[in-house]
């Protein structure tokens, strides 16, 4: 396949399979005439990077995962660090969330008045 058809397949830029190339996501494509020409397996590889991706890992850790054997070990490494961290994210997003609903509900006149009730509450609106 040549690089426009995996990209169509895989719904991407063929700048972006020419980027995971240069990264080390995909292996190096075969060239013929000099155009990249990729086998069937890059499919699969790049169904992989893109469930990673919307799975929130970096492509770096997405690199990570392709370096060596075995593959589970490292994912289920990953995966748990992966899930600590969306812990914390959502925990920040609820405090967040929070606070904008104690703002939706905030009737001080001036943003000094605010700002001396979120004093006295301990950083948050009044």
């Amino acid at each position: 396949m040549r690089i426009g058809e995996v990209a169509a397949r895989a719904g991407l830029a063929t700048s972006a399979i020419r980027y995971y190339e240069r990264l080390g996501l995909l292996p190096a494509a075969r060239r013929v005439n000099g155009r990249r020409v990729y086998g069937e397996d890059v499919r699969v590889r790049l169904a992989v990077i893109q469930g990673a991706i919307a799975s929130g890992f970096t492509l770096e850790e997405i690199r990570s995962l392709f370096a060596g054997r075995p593959y589970s070990a490292r994912l289920r490494r990953l995966a748990a660090l992966k899930i600590d961290e969306l812990e914390h994210a959502i925990a920040r997003s609820r405090a967040m969330q929070g606070l904008l609903r104690k703002a939706l509900r905030c009737r001080c006149l001036t943003l000094e008045e605010c700002g001396r009730r979120m004093l006295a509450g301990h950083g948050k609106p009044a």
